[in-house]
């Protein structure tokens, strides 16, 4: 397997600092080939969106409601790799919280938040670029990556100390994240055709994965020639994301289309990632995203990434295996499929694609 490295191959720049001191241009590094710049400020698609799904009926005596709740959930899986989930249990205020306060730490001053500056040996910290490819196109965003599970990862000397209190609310914030995507994962298998436990014990059971990567978009001169997040697909399990909902920003392939997500507000975007691609031997398949930019607003988001427990071999599941249907995928760790993407920094579906072949 290809080897972690221990330094970024070219000093790093922090893209707040250049939102400040860029009037009406961007530097080469970041100006994306044509084919891949975004269509910024279209009408085309406006009234188009991710399906909305409210929870709260799971609760439900009703079996009806239930059933329709689930049916929701399979259909917006299968026809989009995305929706947005409502009423989904997590308190509001503890999701205004956690992204004001993770606000306040992008504006403390720079020579703070460099205490955290992170390394691609574990992207841990304060970052600016994915992927370690010398001469690489970059894009408009800084980001904060910590663990939160297994415990043994987590470690609180590499999460911000300030603003006050910050430790406490990311540790509640994700201990709430965990429940509700452990009740997705039970609603995924179900509608497999599974038993709800299946999919979660393919995850490790207690012992599985989760991280958190808050991005920052700043403000873009020219947001036309650049991206905040270039295209890919999760390679994780499953991401739950807390939008900015002042901001869109955004965008999910829809065939040749870019669909721009319109945020509801206290609401989670929910996508399925590579693993659950791999594991429903394609039934479901995770899908290309990615993020754009504007001049007048800065814009942040909260990626909370469900995962399998890291040294676990994920292939298809041998329920979903027939002799019609034969596995489409060798077996490979988490560990290993997330430094492979690590690697090459984000491309498209290109990463799970190339699966097949090996």
């Amino acid at each position: 397997m290809l080897k972690s490295q221990k330094d970024w191959p070219e000093p790093i720049i922090r893209v707040q600092s250049l939102s400040e001191g860029c009037i009406d241009s961007i530097p080469d590094r970041y100006i994306k080939p044509p084919t891949d710049r975004p269509i910024v400020n279209s009408s085309s698609n406006d009234d188009t969106n991710i399906p909305i799904i409210d929870l709260g009926g799971l609760n439900s005596d009703d079996l009806d409601v239930q059933d329709s709740i689930l049916k929701q959930i399979s259909d917006a899986c299968h026809n989009w790799g995305f929706f947005q989930i409502v009423n989904h249990g997590v308190s509001h205020d503890l999701m205004d919280k956690a992204r004001e306060t993770w606000r306040e730490f992008f504006h403390m001053p720079m020579e703070m938040k460099q205490q955290y500056a992170n390394s691609p040996t574990t992207y841990e910290g304060y970052g600016s670029r994915l992927g370690v490819e010398k001469g690489a196109i970059l894009d408009w965003s800084d980001y904060y990556f910590m663990h939160y599970l297994p415990s043994s990862l987590k470690d609180y000397n590499k999460w911000p100390d300030s603003p006050s209190s910050c430790r406490e609310v990311f540790d509640e914030y994700g201990k709430e994240l965990v429940k509700l995507s452990g009740r997705l994962m039970k609603i995924l298998s179900l509608n497999l055709g599974l038993e709800e436990k299946i999919l979660e014990n393919a995850f490790g059971g207690e012992e599985i994965g989760a991280c958190m990567r808050v991005n920052f978009y700043p403000k873009c001169p020219r947001p036309e020639l650049t991206l905040g997040l270039s295209s890919h697909s999760d390679p994780g399990g499953m991401t739950m994301l807390l939008p900015d909902d002042q901001v869109a920003g955004l965008q999910v392939r829809k065939f040749d289309n870019w669909i721009t997500v319109n945020p509801v507000r206290h609401g989670f975007i929910v996508n399925i990632g590579d693993q659950i691609q791999v594991l429903s031997n394609a039934k479901y398949k995770s899908v290309e995203h990615r993020v754009i930019v504007n001049s007048d607003q800065e814009r942040l988001s909260l990626a909370f990434f469900y995962n399998p427990k890291s040294d676990i071999p994920i292939e298809p599941l041998k329920q979903l295996v027939t002799p019609e249907k034969p596995a489409l995928y060798p077996a490979m760790t988490f560990d290993e499929y997330r430094l492979f993407i690590r690697m090459r920094g984000p491309c498209g579906k290109s990463q799970v694609e190339s699966m097949k072949s090996l």
